[in-house]
């Protein structure tokens, strides 16, 4: 059994009481301590910013060339807060609630609670920043209403909020590196963890513009390197973004929990290519004035702008009157996919569904819509070379974000001692679906308001690490290894290329673990997956070097990575015979179509024990205990 190290008490008190409780380490200690870490998008930069200005030593590292364009940037929406602002009822116990819910009670309490009280600390971080958050007229702090949940607690600065976020964490990276409390690595993609004497240690990493490998030694190792949706090929992801630094760590002994929820975001802009190489997320802020619909009548290919009123199917609408338009993200992607199944999509391809925000405009006058969503509509018409003001968009659904990620306790910590892991390159936070606008709020409290605390405790009962460790024979071994694998990608020499595999790879996935999924069709997938992986290793061609910038080498690695974990991710689903959040298995539904858990036995973490590439894993759980809520089958009716 998994130890979750959650503090004893009352749930509103726990967070407390570890504060209280957790060991110091004094101001002239501090600077004796070295901490790496991986990743700077919003849990990263705000983490290597307060771990810097508490007087640690702090090393940063990022595959970009600048902080500011990690995939954090991309993030449209909102971030949500219970600052209860508008006044109508919100608050920290019922964002946790929300939360737990939309998650399908699949999310530990603990964390869950903490996340929520903590919210309201960002909002006045990220305002003392500078960052600026949407206005109302008398200058009090907007907000706006998202999936999951029946109060305005999203803030938001237009479409663009993750942008805003990320620029004033990277003003909090930069004071610090400024002062020179952080060092920072850009153009270094981790590709190795050290573990001497079960401790994480240090880092192997490549020199992405010289190719040259290169270690780092520090008293503890934090991953802040996002999630794995990549590894389904098409995705809302930037196209860098990968699961190489956590898939590495698995393999040194980190436990990876729940793989297989993963989230389809509903409103993204459909498929228009059979060589596209990545999709653009609509954000779910436009359900709040957008209505999502169909014609009532299969094969009406008729413009949306042309289907009058009578003839149109607001399904969301119908079938959840309560929410509406703004049911959590896995309940709007599988009424989509349901509806298009049975021939009522729309487009040539028949693989969408109108977002439409007509009588929005004609309500608020189109000015309002611009100054609210006006960079989405551009991007949509950039895209689709259709007016979004006069015409419906379409939209289909589309893997987003990862709830999955290495299981973390209480702590943060991974079952390695010395690595930590925050944002989506954990578990922790999210359950079997992430409710909108709540990625930035974990990101950013994991960063800013828990990871300088837990960290705190663990480095306290620990000695700083030698400087000379590097010397040690594990981190020549790791640099052998890397040395080897990149030598062996590069001397394939076969005819296909390393996105013909990663497309493949990805179309199976989404075929067979996408949206839905079967026993046959995972079975399927399992027995297909080493069959590609194989063919990879025997006929991919990698051109250029491993002593220059080589961009091929750097994704053939990633992919041969994502042809690793499908195999892990695949299984994981396989193995939870039920339906919850974002993991739907045709097997276990209700009458009315909806998931059905089976909590008397699957009421669980399922961590994986890596055994070897192509071994079965080894399953631990870590049981989860409901305590403040009641175990209920969601309902957004």
């Amino acid at each position: 059994m998994l130890d979750s190290k959650i503090p004893q008490g009352p749930l509103k008190d726990k967070w407390t009481t570890f504060k209280f409780s957790a060991r110091l380490v004094s101001p002239a200690n501090k600077r004796k301590y070295k901490i790496l870490v991986v990743g700077t998008g919003l849990a990263g930069a705000s983490a290597a910013a307060s771990l810097a200005e508490l007087g640690y030593q702090v090393e940063s590292f990022c595959f970009q060339d600048s902080p500011r364009r990690a995939h954090s940037i991309a993030a449209q929406g909102g971030i949500n807060a219970a600052k209860n602002y508008p006044n109508d009822g919100d608050s920290i116990k019922r964002l946790f609630y929300d939360t737990i819910k939309g998650g399908d009670f699949r999310s530990r309490e603990a964390n869950v609670y903490r996340l929520a009280e903590v919210s309201n600390c960002i909002i006045d971080q990220c305002v003392a920043q500078g960052v600026p958050f949407a206005r109302e007229y008398s200058g009090y702090l907007d907000n706006r209403s998202f999936g999951g949940a029946q109060v305005s607690r999203t803030f938001y600065a237009r479409g663009q909020t993750g942008q805003q976020l990320l620029l004033g964490a990277y003003q909090a990276l930069m004071k610090e590196a400024a002062k020179g409390s952080v060092i920072l690595h850009p153009r270094m993609e981790m590709l190795d963890l050290v573990i001497i004497d079960g401790v994480a240690r240090g880092i192997v990493v490549r020199n992405l513009i010289s190719g040259q490998i290169e270690s780092y030694s520090g008293d503890a190792v934090v991953l802040a390197t996002g999630g794995y949706g990549n590894v389904f090929y098409l995705s809302t992801n930037a196209k860098g973004s990968n699961a190489t630094a956590i898939w590495r760590a698995h393999k040194k002994g980190a436990f990876f929990a729940n793989p297989c929820f993963t989230q389809i975001h509903p409103t993204c802009i459909c498929v228009h290519g059979d060589y596209q190489s990545k999709l653009t997320l609509m954000s779910e802020s436009l359900r709040n004035d957008g209505r999502v619909w169909v014609p009532k009548n299969s094969g009406d290919k008729r413009p949306g702008h042309k289907i009058p009123e009578n003839e149109r199917d607001y399904f969301l609408e119908r079938k959840y009157p309560a929410f509406g338009n703004l049911v959590p993200r896995d309940i709007a992607s599988r009424s989509t996919k349901e509806l298009c199944d049975a021939g009522r999509g729309v487009g040539s391809s028949g693989q969408a569904v109108y977002l439409d925000l007509t009588d929005a405009i004609k309500r608020l006058g189109i000015d309002t819509i611009k100054e609210r969503y006006g960079n989405l509509f551009d991007m949509y018409e950039k895209i689709m070379n259709q007016n979004p003001y006069q015409t419906p968009m379409m939209i289909y659904p589309a893997v987003h974000y990862t709830m999955g990620g290495l299981w973390v306790d209480y702590n943060l910590m991974s079952n390695l001692s010395g690595l930590f892991v925050i944002g989506e390159a954990n578990f922790s936070d999210h359950g079997a679906n992430r409710l909108g606008a709540s990625a930035l709020m974990q990101g950013l409290a994991d960063g800013y308001f828990v990871l300088p605390y837990t960290m705190g405790d663990y480095l306290a009962k620990n000695k700083p690490v030698d400087t000379n460790i590097k010397d040690h024979a594990e981190f020549k071994k790791c640099e052998a290894d890397i040395k080897n694998y990149t030598h062996k990608l590069l001397s394939i020499k076969g005819k296909r290329t390393v996105d013909d595999f990663h497309r493949q790879l990805g179309q199976l996935l989404w075929d067979k673990c996408g949206m839905a999924r079967s026993e046959s069709g995972l079975n399927e997938a399992l027995n297909k997956i080493p069959e590609i992986r194989q063919e990879f290793w025997k006929n991919v061609n990698v051109l250029g070097s491993g002593e220059e910038f080589n961009q091929a080498l750097e994704r053939a690695g990633r992919v041969a990575d994502f042809l690793e974990f499908a195999e892990l991710l695949v299984a994981d689903a396989l193995h939870r015979q039920e339906s919850c959040g974002g993991h739907f298995r045709q097997e276990y539904q209700t009458p009315e179509g909806e998931a059905l858990r089976r909590d008397d036995l699957f009421t669980y973490v399922a961590a994986w024990q890596f055994n070897g590439v192509g071994q079965n894993p080894t399953l631990h759980k870590e049981e989860l205990k409901f305590e403040e809520v009641h175990l209920a089958q969601r309902s957004y009716k």
